[in-house]
């Protein structure tokens, strides 16, 4: 319904309408944080079994570093996306904050579909400290070069690296 300028609806003033629209406002500002809480993108979890591991979900894929004593190689770090990575000579890491730095190897592999890459070494502290210490990273790849939150990666690290040693499964 259209007023002509001037007029007020019966009984109501803008006051009163502004004082009825509050509660929606803050049950929609509610919704709006319930769904970007949902959304994944940003969680960094950690699990000690059956090997220890630090996982991290990202809008491009997953990211997942794991501890096996058993192998002769215990660590592996596995970048998994939805679309197969490029290919190229050098995977790197660059990490941005307080102690930022670049490490790069050329030992990475291609999964058979192509979709995850993975190093592994003996050991990983470097990359742990990337992880622990800073605020974002980017791996990359030839051309691709992906984003990665460390918001909130810390806590997780700490338990990665006082992981025990849990036998091979």
């Amino acid at each position: 319904m259209r007023l002509a300028e001037g007029a007020r609806m019966r009984g109501h003033c803008p006051g009163r309408l502004a004082h009825h629209f509050r509660p929606m406002r803050a049950q929609g500002l509610a919704l709006v944080i319930l769904f970007a809480s949902a959304v994944p993108g940003g969680a960094w979890d950690f699990s000690p079994s059956p090997v220890c591991t630090l996982t991290h979900e990202a809008e491009w894929g997953s990211l997942r570093v794991t501890f096996d004593p058993g192998q002769d190689e215990p660590y592996r770090i596995a970048l998994t996306r939805a679309v197969p990575w490029p290919g190229g000579p050098a995977f790197a890491i660059l990490f941005e904050g307080a102690r930022g730095f670049t490490i790069a190897t050329n030992r990475h592999r291609l999964s058979g579909d192509g979709r995850t890459l993975t190093v592994t070494d003996r050991g990983f502290g470097n990359v742990l400290d990337g992880l622990e210490f800073n605020e974002r990273a980017h791996a990359t790849l030839g051309d691709v070069a992906l984003p990665v939150s460390l918001d909130g990666a810390a806590e997780p690290v700490r338990a990665f690296r006082a992981c025990p040693e849990v036998p091979a499964a």
